[in-house]
Protein backbone atom coordinates (compact mmCIF):
# COMPACT_ATOMS: atom_id res chain seq x y z
CA UNK A 1 0.00 0.00 0.00
CA UNK A 2 2.81 2.34 0.52
CA UNK A 3 3.74 1.98 -3.04
CA UNK A 4 0.19 3.05 -3.96
CA UNK A 5 0.50 6.09 -1.79
CA UNK A 6 3.86 6.87 -3.27
CA UNK A 7 2.38 6.43 -6.73
CA UNK A 8 -0.58 8.71 -5.82
CA UNK A 9 1.78 11.30 -4.35
CA UNK A 10 3.88 11.08 -7.49
CA UNK A 11 0.75 11.51 -9.63
CA UNK A 12 -0.33 14.56 -7.60
CA UNK A 13 3.16 15.96 -7.85
CA UNK A 14 3.15 15.36 -11.63
CA UNK A 15 -0.25 17.09 -11.93
CA UNK A 16 0.96 20.09 -9.92
CA UNK A 17 4.13 20.27 -12.03
CA UNK A 18 2.07 19.99 -15.24
CA UNK A 19 -0.30 22.74 -14.04
CA UNK A 20 2.62 24.96 -13.08
CA UNK A 21 4.35 24.31 -16.41
CA UNK A 22 1.21 25.04 -18.48
CA UNK A 23 0.51 28.22 -16.49
CA UNK A 24 4.11 29.31 -16.98
CA UNK A 25 3.94 28.61 -20.74
CA UNK A 26 0.62 30.43 -21.07
CA UNK A 27 1.95 33.45 -19.15
CA UNK A 28 5.15 33.44 -21.14
CA UNK A 29 3.32 33.29 -24.47
CA UNK A 30 1.00 36.09 -23.33
CA UNK A 31 3.97 38.19 -22.24
CA UNK A 32 5.78 37.43 -25.49
CA UNK A 33 2.72 38.50 -27.48
CA UNK A 34 2.44 41.71 -25.46
CA UNK A 35 6.16 42.36 -25.84
CA UNK A 36 5.96 41.77 -29.58
CA UNK A 37 2.97 44.12 -29.89
CA UNK A 38 4.72 46.81 -27.83
CA UNK A 39 7.90 46.32 -29.80
CA UNK A 40 6.00 46.59 -33.10
CA UNK A 41 4.28 49.78 -31.91
CA UNK A 42 7.61 51.26 -30.88
CA UNK A 43 9.16 50.28 -34.19
CA UNK A 44 6.27 51.91 -36.09
CA UNK A 45 6.54 55.07 -33.97
CA UNK A 46 10.29 55.17 -34.53
CA UNK A 47 9.79 54.70 -38.28
CA UNK A 48 7.18 57.50 -38.35
CA UNK A 49 9.59 59.80 -36.51
CA UNK A 50 12.38 58.92 -38.94
CA UNK A 51 10.09 59.58 -41.91
CA UNK A 52 8.99 62.92 -40.44
CA UNK A 53 12.61 63.87 -39.76
CA UNK A 54 13.59 62.87 -43.29
CA UNK A 55 10.77 64.94 -44.77
CA UNK A 56 11.75 67.90 -42.57
CA UNK A 57 15.39 67.63 -43.65
CA UNK A 58 14.41 67.37 -47.31
CA UNK A 59 12.12 70.41 -46.98
CA UNK A 60 14.87 72.37 -45.23
CA UNK A 61 17.39 71.34 -47.87
CA UNK A 62 15.02 72.39 -50.65
CA UNK A 63 14.42 75.77 -48.97
CA UNK A 64 18.17 76.30 -48.60
CA UNK A 65 18.74 75.40 -52.25
CA UNK A 66 16.04 77.87 -53.31
CA UNK A 67 17.63 80.57 -51.16
CA UNK A 68 21.05 79.76 -52.64
CA UNK A 69 19.66 79.89 -56.19
CA UNK A 70 17.96 83.22 -55.47
CA UNK A 71 21.21 84.58 -54.03
CA UNK A 72 23.18 83.35 -57.03
CA UNK A 73 20.64 84.99 -59.35
CA UNK A 74 20.88 88.30 -57.46
CA UNK A 75 24.67 88.12 -57.47
CA UNK A 76 24.64 87.38 -61.20
CA UNK A 77 22.45 90.43 -61.81
CA UNK A 78 24.77 92.51 -59.62
CA UNK A 79 27.81 91.25 -61.55
CA UNK A 80 26.17 92.06 -64.86
CA UNK A 81 25.19 95.53 -63.63
CA UNK A 82 28.71 96.09 -62.29
CA UNK A 83 30.25 94.97 -65.57
CA UNK A 84 27.89 97.21 -67.57
CA UNK A 85 28.67 100.21 -65.35
CA UNK A 86 32.40 99.57 -65.74
CA UNK A 87 32.06 99.20 -69.49
CA UNK A 88 30.00 102.39 -69.79
CA UNK A 89 32.47 104.34 -67.63
CA UNK A 90 35.38 102.99 -69.69
CA UNK A 91 33.67 103.99 -72.95
CA UNK A 92 32.99 107.47 -71.59
CA UNK A 93 36.60 107.84 -70.42
CA UNK A 94 37.89 106.58 -73.79
CA UNK A 95 35.73 109.11 -75.65
CA UNK A 96 36.96 111.86 -73.34
CA UNK A 97 40.60 110.82 -73.91
CA UNK A 98 40.04 110.76 -77.68
CA UNK A 99 38.49 114.21 -77.64
CA UNK A 100 41.38 115.52 -75.55
CA UNK A 101 43.92 113.90 -77.88
CA UNK A 102 42.35 115.40 -81.01
CA UNK A 103 42.13 118.88 -79.45
CA UNK A 104 38.36 118.66 -79.86
CA UNK A 105 38.10 119.30 -76.14
CA UNK A 106 40.34 121.22 -73.79
CA UNK A 107 40.26 121.07 -70.03
CA UNK A 108 40.55 124.28 -68.13
CA UNK A 109 40.73 125.07 -64.46
CA UNK A 110 39.36 127.95 -62.48
CA UNK A 111 42.21 129.94 -61.01
CA UNK A 112 42.16 130.11 -57.23
CA UNK A 113 42.95 133.76 -56.64
CA UNK A 114 42.40 136.88 -58.65
CA UNK A 115 44.94 137.36 -61.35
CA UNK A 116 47.38 140.15 -60.82
CA UNK A 117 47.24 143.09 -63.10
CA UNK A 118 50.02 143.46 -65.61
CA UNK A 119 52.57 146.12 -65.00
CA UNK A 120 51.68 149.44 -66.46
CA UNK A 121 47.94 148.84 -66.26
CA UNK A 122 47.55 150.86 -63.13
CA UNK A 123 46.46 147.82 -61.08
CA UNK A 124 43.36 147.23 -63.18
CA UNK A 125 42.72 143.70 -64.46
CA UNK A 126 42.15 142.99 -68.09
CA UNK A 127 38.53 142.72 -69.02
CA UNK A 128 37.45 139.28 -70.09
CA UNK A 129 36.49 139.03 -73.69
CA UNK A 130 32.85 138.62 -74.58
CA UNK A 131 33.59 135.95 -77.15
CA UNK A 132 34.38 133.20 -74.59
CA UNK A 133 31.83 130.80 -73.09
CA UNK A 134 33.50 130.74 -69.68
CA UNK A 135 31.54 132.44 -66.97
CA UNK A 136 32.91 133.38 -63.61
CA UNK A 137 36.53 133.85 -62.60
CA UNK A 138 39.63 133.55 -64.69
CA UNK A 139 40.46 130.15 -66.15
CA UNK A 140 43.63 128.53 -67.42
CA UNK A 141 43.78 125.81 -70.07
CA UNK A 142 45.59 122.60 -69.07
CA UNK A 143 48.35 121.01 -71.06
CA UNK A 144 46.94 117.97 -72.97
CA UNK A 145 49.34 115.58 -71.19
CA UNK A 146 48.18 116.82 -67.79
CA UNK A 147 44.57 116.62 -68.92
CA UNK A 148 45.16 112.98 -69.96
CA UNK A 149 46.59 112.21 -66.51
CA UNK A 150 43.63 113.85 -64.79
CA UNK A 151 41.23 111.84 -66.94
CA UNK A 152 43.15 108.64 -66.07
CA UNK A 153 42.95 109.46 -62.36
CA UNK A 154 39.22 110.16 -62.53
CA UNK A 155 38.78 106.97 -64.56
CA UNK A 156 40.49 104.97 -61.81
CA UNK A 157 38.32 106.73 -59.23
CA UNK A 158 35.16 105.97 -61.19
CA UNK A 159 36.15 102.30 -61.46
CA UNK A 160 36.85 102.24 -57.73
CA UNK A 161 33.45 103.71 -56.92
CA UNK A 162 31.72 101.24 -59.22
CA UNK A 163 33.62 98.35 -57.59
CA UNK A 164 32.70 99.70 -54.14
CA UNK A 165 29.00 99.80 -55.08
CA UNK A 166 29.26 96.23 -56.39
CA UNK A 167 30.90 95.07 -53.14
CA UNK A 168 28.24 96.82 -51.09
CA UNK A 169 25.49 95.16 -53.12
CA UNK A 170 27.22 91.79 -52.66
CA UNK A 171 27.42 92.27 -48.89
CA UNK A 172 23.77 93.39 -48.78
CA UNK A 173 22.73 90.23 -50.61
CA UNK A 174 24.79 88.01 -48.32
CA UNK A 175 23.40 89.78 -45.28
CA UNK A 176 19.89 89.24 -46.61
CA UNK A 177 20.61 85.54 -47.08
CA UNK A 178 22.08 84.95 -43.64
CA UNK A 179 20.27 87.54 -41.51
CA UNK A 180 16.99 87.66 -43.44
CA UNK A 181 17.26 91.45 -43.52
CA UNK A 182 15.68 92.81 -46.72
CA UNK A 183 18.20 94.60 -49.02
Amino acid sequence: MTWLRALGALAVLALVALAFWSTYQHGRSTMDAEWRATSAEQAEAFQRERNQASVAVLDWQEDEQEKRRALEDRLQVNDETHYKELLDAKKLQDRLRDRLATADLRLSVLLAGPTTATSGSGGVREASGSSGMVHGGARAELDPAHAQRIVAITSDGDEGLIALRACQAYVRDLRYKYDSVPP
